[in-house]
């Protein structure tokens, strides 16, 4: 009787496992669906200068307008909700490989877990009817959520605090992608040569597009902090757009959505080879 219970409970343990991983999968293949959206959007506005919105609530509108978008629409914020309970786990039990169970990758994970909760929140907000969370929406809430932070004791530090962060997200993004730590968390002993190859190709250069928006967000939260400006902080949109700005031209803006259109093929490529 004392050797039945744990014989009984590896099953299920294994089921709950097996329950992670497929919706860890389903969550890179939903981040994988926003992204090639996204940067397909900032395609066309560094081509053509539409006002189209490109940002999670931009890709959410147009699949809104697509056959069967609710359907679709449901099904993305399933898939980052799966993300988010991986991503739970890995922050609560500790993730795969010879570090995971350390401090510092537990705390990412919790990091990560609370990003991708309020995406699916928001994506699911969108399917239930709440259109606030639709287009042009993080440069609002960019906007609101700086501005409050502003009117707190110190507000000022808290700003340039959480946008100093933003910013390092952003270089260690780009720097990871540059250094191919991404290997690290596939399954590359397994991986033939074409694979392999896309996987470099997409993950280098969808890294560092992703990167280079992460550390324009950072850039105009500092902004905001040093005028006291809430109007200065971007969302992912005005952040896109902002590489049009620069002494690049319009050829960054158009460098930085083709890579946002490779990290959404990247974010494909780690829902079949990653290591989960």
């Amino acid at each position: 009787m004392t050797t039945s219970r744990p014989q009984a409970a590896a099953p299920a343990k294994a089921a709950v496992g097996e329950g992670v991983r497929a919706a860890a999968r389903a969550g890179f293949a939903a981040r994988g669906a926003l992204y090639l959206l996204v940067g397909a959007l900032a395609v066309q506005i560094g081509l053509t200068g539409t006002r189209e919105q490109a940002d999670r609530g931009g890709a959410v509108a147009h699949v809104a307008a697509t056959p069967f978008g609710t359907v679709l629409i449901w099904a993305l914020g399933v898939g980052l909700a799966g993300m988010a309970v991986w991503r739970l786990s890995e922050a609560a039990l500790g993730g795969s490989g010879p570090e995971g169970d350390k401090a510092r990758k537990r705390a990412l994970s919790a990091g990560r877990c609370v990003f991708y909760a309020c995406s699916a929140f928001l994506v699911l907000s969108f399917a239930a009817g709440e259109r606030g969370s639709g287009e042009g929406s993080t440069d609002r809430q960019s906007r609101d959520v700086t501005g409050r932070l502003l009117d707190l004791p110190g507000g000022r530090w808290w700003v340039g605090a959480v946008a100093v962060g933003i910013l390092a997200a952003g270089a260690w993004i780009a720097g990871r992608a540059v250094l191919r730590k991404y290997r690290d968390d596939l399954a590359w002993g397994r991986l033939g040569t074409y694979p392999r190859r896309f996987m470099d190709v997409t993950g280098v250069a969808g890294g560092v597009g992703r990167g280079l928006v992460f550390a324009a967000l950072g850039v105009s939260g500092v902004r905001a902090a040093l005028t006291f400006d809430p109007n200065q902080a971007k969302g992912m949109d005005d952040s896109i757009r902002s590489f049009a700005e620069t002494p690049a031209g319009p050829g960054l803006l158009l460098a930085v959505a083709a890579g946002l259109v490779l990290f959404g093929l990247f974010s494909f490529g780690q829902a079949k080879w990653r290591e989960v």
